[in-house]
C-alpha cells in the first residue's frame, strides 16, 4: 500500500542491465580517448573524435541503446572519424606538395643582356629574329605570316643581327 507522501510506483519498462547514455559516456570516454590518442598521437584530435562519436550516439540513442554493446558502436565511429581525418590530412598534404612553387633560378647575365638587346630592336626586326632563331621558323613561313616578301624578312634578320651584335659585343670587340 502506498502512503500519502510516497512517490508513485513506476513500472520497470526497460531491461535493467542497459546503461543510460550518461553511464556509457562516463564509463568509456576516457578509455576511448586513450585508445584514439595511441592511434592518432594527438590528444586534442583523440578527444575531438571521441566526443564527436558520443554526440552522434546521443542523436541516435533510442536505436543505439538497444544494441548488445553500444560502446562498440561509439568506438567504431570514433575510429572511423580518426581514420577519415588522417585521410583528409594526407590528401591535403599531397595536394600542397603538388602546388608548391618550384625554385627557379634567376636568369643568367647573358640571358638578361639578350632580352634587353632584343627589346631595343625595332618591332619587325625583333619579331623576325625571335621567329627565326627561337621558334625555328623558316624565312618563307615568317614572310607568309607577316604578308611580306622573303627578301624583306632576310633584310630584317640581317639588320637585327647587326644591331644585336653591336649591343652584345664587349668594348673593343669587332662584330662582323
Amino acid at each position: 500500500m502506498q502512503g500519502k507522501g510516497d512517490p508513485p510506483a513506476v513500472a520497470d519498462t526497460g531491461p535493467p542491465s542497459r546503461p543510460g547514455f550518461e553511464e556509457l559516456y562516463v564509463a568509456y570516454f576516457q578509455s576511448l580517448t586513450v585508445q584514439l590518442f595511441a592511434y592518432t598521437n594527438d590528444m586534442g584530435v583523440a578527444q575531438e573524435v571521441v566526443q564527436e562519436a558520443f554526440c552522434r550516439a546521443l542523436a541516435r540513442w533510442k536505436k543505439i541503446a538497444l544494441y548488445d554493446d553500444p560502446s562498440a558502436w561509439v568506438r567504431r565511429v570514433a575510429w572511423n572519424l580518426a581514420t577519415n581525418r588522417w585521410r583528409r590530412a594526407r590528401t591535403a598534404a599531397q595536394f600542397l606538395r603538388r602546388q608548391r612553387e618550384e625554385y627557379t633560378p634567376a636568369p643568367n647575365p647573358d640571358r638578361v643582356a639578350l632580352a634587353q638587346a632584343l627589346k631595343a630592336l625595332p618591332a619587325r626586326q625583333r619579331r623576325a629574329v625571335i621567329l627565326y632563331y627561337l621558334a625555328d621558323l623558316p624565312v618563307n613561313e615568317i614572310a607568309r605570316q607577316d604578308g611580306v616578301a622573303e627578301a624583306t624578312v632576310r633584310s630584317w634578320l640581317h639588320r637585327g643581327r647587326l644591331a644585336l651584335a653591336a649591343q652584345l659585343s664587349g668594348p673593343g670587340e669587332r662584330h662582323v
